[in-house]
């Protein structure tokens, strides 16, 4: 047996990331081959057509000329001020619901996937996700001692499953008290669906029926990490308006990351945006987010929460982000678009692409495909349920011919 000093809700949990050991193949493959030879679709993060590493233009120039005390000092808790006004009118743009709403800094979009899980599940609980999803939430669930479930994201028609979502939430609530459910949207990672208009409404009114229960909570998450690149500002963010007088029983957050929108990774930072039609739901939610923060992190990273206020206080920072977005919206788009085409000509199987970074293919085995593809230096991440290509990462040229070598190793491995 081996000898372990660890507490008993810690021992024996360890996490192997195929998406970073993937990205360290190719990083491999690169330095034996050449990187012109290889195809790094492991990356979730926005390379250009030379393969470099975007950061947007006005990101840089703003963050390099802050003055050295707004890079280095503490921030509050809870976040500067400036910053959660300013990622409030950030996520929301002009859809704003009628409701009470406050923002809480946080270590990334992760970060606010931890608080919520915390503060608003019991030891032991069961969180809802789709069954495709990105895998940290279940490792997130697992570290905090809750278990992952899933609901079918697609019917038939390759469309939002309502009834598998409206079934298995309220299998959840009927043995428990409450409902955490992570939903990623628009532009999910990792199949690159968004709900439509009408999807959003069968969700809202699902939820409402389950809240008819006054003595169920039911806490919906909507990660929108990739709502910056899913399409118009505006039609986007069209959603959080249906958000308005909800039961005071249903609490929404939204996680937002600037990791995306803004290209900076490593910079972990985030807010988490709380909504609510109950005044005190969203006072505790500012209290005990704030308190878990304390005890978590501590504060975050104050350079960045000054970087999105600055841009957002100007009016030309802000339309000059929001072109170079667009731009490489369109790059996206176009690569996608290629994916697409090429995937139908070689009747590739891909499930249906809206906008972001990523576009998967269903695979009853893709750890397999994965090691095929190596044959041909392609990259790629395994999932449960298929393969995830990261367009974000792919350069336009690479893109071609991609969906006829992954159906080729799909076939050769059946």
């Amino acid at each position: 047996m081996t000898f372990s000093m660890a507490a008993s809700h810690s021992r024996g949990k360890f996490a192997q990331d195929k998406i970073f050991g993937a990205s360290a193949a190719a990083n491999k493959a690169a330095a034996q081959f050449g990187k012109d030879k290889v195809v790094n679709a492991t990356i979730g993060a926005l390379l250009d057509d030379n393969e470099k590493l975007v950061c947007l233009s006005v990101v840089e120039r703003v963050f390099r000329n802050l003055p050295t005390p707004e890079i280095i000092n503490y921030a509050p808790i809870a976040g500067l001020p400036e910053f959660l006004e300013a990622v409030v009118e950030e996520a929301c743009a002009d859809n704003k619901p009628d409701a009470y709403i406050q923002a809480v800094a946080t270590a990334g979009g992760s970060g606010v996937i931890h608080h919520t899980i915390w503060n608003y599940s019991e030891m032991g609980d069961t969180i809802l996700t789709a069954d495709w999803y990105w895998g940290p939430y279940k490792v997130l669930a697992d570290a905090l001692g809750r278990k992952l479930s899933t609901f079918q994201l697609f019917n038939e028609q390759q469309g939002f499953n309502i009834q598998s979502f409206e079934a298995k939430t309220r299998e959840i609530l009927a043995k428990q008290d409450s409902a955490v459910i992570l939903l990623n949207t628009p532009a999910h990672n990792p199949t690159g669906y968004s709900l439509t208009d009408g999807e959003w409404d069968q969700v809202l009114d699902a939820l409402k029926a389950c809240a008819k229960d006054e003595s169920k909570r039911i806490v919906l998450m909507v990660d929108i990490a990739y709502i910056d690149y899913a399409g118009e500002r505006n039609a986007s963010r069209a959603f959080v308006r249906k958000f308005s007088a909800l039961p005071a029983n249903i609490l929404v957050i939204l996680a937002y990351s600037m990791s995306k929108g803004y290209t900076v990774y490593g910079q972990r930072t985030g807010a988490m945006i709380g909504i609510s039609s109950h005044k005190d739901v969203i006072t505790e939610f500012g209290d005990i987010n704030q308190y878990l923060s304390r005890a978590t992190w501590s504060n975050i990273n104050r350079g960045c929460m000054r970087l999105l206020a600055t841009i957002y206080s100007d009016p030309s920072l802000r339309a000059e982000i929001q072109q170079e977005r667009a731009k490489y919206y369109q790059l996206i788009q176009e690569r996608a678009q290629v994916f697409t085409r090429e995937a139908r000509e070689v009747n590739l199987g891909m499930l249906p692409f809206r906008a972001g970074f990523f576009l998967s293919l269903p695979s009853d085995n893709p750890d397999a495909v994965c090691e095929k593809l190596h044959d041909d230096n392609i990259f790629a991440v395994p999932l449960a349920k298929g393969v995830r290509i990261a367009v974000c990462a792919v350069p336009t040229a690479k893109i071609a011919g991609m969906a006829a070598k992954i159906k080729k190793a799909m076939d050769a491995i059946k």
